[in-house]
């Protein structure tokens, strides 16, 4: 076997250069039928990407590593369990003279994806990764390495937690924002200020026992002067877009939208956003204007934006409305966006894969709406405040995320390059040079690799003679 060992690099103290090759075999997996696969099985089933079912029995014993063959190519994952690596994957196990876990976070540090060469299915050739160099420690090291590799990611993976529960947070504070807006509750000062004196807010109406009993929406309190008005009652128009498939053009310059193109309210064309010609956007433009407002009515629901004069026609996942002018078009489009909203569209909606909200309920929905163009526009004022906090902290935490994940390979990169077990070779140097340096481990390694071909060998003639 040839080898692509570079030797610029300076060794730790009982550190080897080699290649994967010299160490290990990657086995072909077996596969199982669907109908032999059991989710109450026992035993893990190991695809390319991981854990992909259960089965009553085990192809390999554990502690094992599995390595994406075809589809997931490259991918690694590690079994503490007897398990049954399916015929997309490679596997590694019964190792001698190696830690298995090392072995793991070496091949997880390698990116073995980055060798796939096919052209349709994704697929990793083994001689391929056997032909990887890297620096091999004694094993004694292997053992502090895959320790110290495990400890750091352990505190890294707490710390990516605790940024995942605080996005989670996010999104609870940010419906909280808009659950008191649409209360009046943002703007109570506001109110104050601007109500004549001996003017209170109504209070939450008095259940009484001879009257029915209250619905959801007359428990909630609304400030003195607001109402609830249906969406019908605020605007001039409220239609859907078109239920068929115009004729596409590539040198169109008007796009076609559905409710997938509506973000954070925002048009979004994406690349396969399909065009068409002014010709096709004259037969079926629908009287959009300033006050326009979008929302998704079919599969996705709840998405929203704003008309801004773009040219586009519009398909039947989304629905439009123009509301009127004593009414902020910004408003409206939040309180769309609220959980009431949210709740209100999967509750009316028809469909049990696809969900679908007709134009009669979106009609329907009623809008908690305040007396004057002023305060709506305080609200939004207050709430974009609010929100605009929110997507600063959302960033933030993005940012870590990701930075998080680069951490990962940096440890891994330390890792083997002997960084991370500086100090445990200068307190351990009985334990790295001579008979346990990795140089006598890998003469082993070969050996024993000789020894394991010959008795597979015999092994093979002897089931040809039977």
């Amino acid at each position: 076997m040839s080898s692509n060992v570079v030797k610029n690099e300076l060794l730790p103290e009982g550190w080897v250069f080699t290649i994967i090759g010299n160490l290990l075999d990657f086995e072909y997996g077996k596969g199982l039928t669907k109908k032999k696969r059991n989710e109450d099985g026992k035993f893990p089933v190991y695809g390319s990407n991981g854990i992909v079912g259960y089965h009553d029995n085990f192809l390999i014993e554990a502690p094992a590593v599995i390595i994406g063959r075809k589809g997931a190519a490259g991918e690694v994952s590690y079994s503490d369990k007897n398990c049954w690596p399916i015929d997309t994957t490679y596997f590694i196990n019964n190792l001698k003279c190696l830690n298995i876990k090392f072995v793991f976070y070496l091949l997880k540090s390698l990116r073995l994806n980055q060798y796939d060469r096919s052209t349709a299915i994704p697929g990793l050739n083994r001689n391929d990764a056997y032909e990887l160099s890297f620096k091999l420690p004694p094993f004694s090291e292997q053992n502090q390495i895959a320790s110290k590799i495990e400890e750091l990611f352990s505190e890294l993976d707490n710390g990516i937690e605790n940024l995942k529960k605080a996005r989670e947070q996010l999104k609870t504070y940010r419906q909280a924002v808009l659950k008191y807006a649409f209360e009046g509750k943002l703007t109570k000062e506001w109110r104050t200020q601007r109500l004549p004196a001996g003017r209170r807010v109504a209070g939450r109406p008095k259940k009484q026992k001879e009257l029915p009993a209250l619905t959801e929406k007359e428990l909630e309190e609304l400030p003195e002067g607001w109402k609830w008005e249906q969406i019908k009652e605020i605007t001039t128009v409220l239609g859907d877009g078109l239920h068929g498939t115009p004729i596409y053009s590539n040198e169109g310059d008007y796009y076609f939208i559905n409710g997938n193109n509506l973000s954070d309210g925002k048009i979004e064309i994406k690349e396969n956003t399909k065009r068409v010609t002014i010709e096709e956007y004259e037969k079926y433009k629908k009287p959009l204007n300033e006050n326009t407002i979008f929302v998704s009515i079919n599969g996705t629901l709840g998405n929203t934006a704003l008309y801004n004069g773009e040219k586009v026609i519009l398909g039947k996942s989304a629905c439009y409305f123009n509301v009127l002018n004593i009414i902020d078009k910004h408003y409206i489009r939040y309180c769309i966006t609220s959980r009431r909203f949210i709740n209100y569209a999967y509750k009316n909606a028809t469909g049990s894969t696809i969900k679908n909200v007709s134009l009669k309920a979106m009609r329907e929905f009623e809008i908690p709406t305040p007396p004057t163009l002023e305060e709506q526009q305080a609200i939004v004022s207050e709430i974009e405040i609010r929100l605009s906090v929110c997507d600063k902290l959302e960033q933030t935490i993005e940012d870590s995320l990701k930075k998080a994940e680069s951490l990962r390979q940096s440890i891994l990169k330390k890792a083997f390059a002997g960084e991370l077990t500086k100090d445990w070779r200068e307190k351990h140097p009985e334990l790295i040079t001579g008979e346990n340096s990795a140089e006598k481990l890998l003469e082993k390694i070969k050996a024993e690799k000789v020894l394991a071909a010959g008795r597979k060998k015999l092994q093979s003639k002897k089931t040809k003679k039977k």
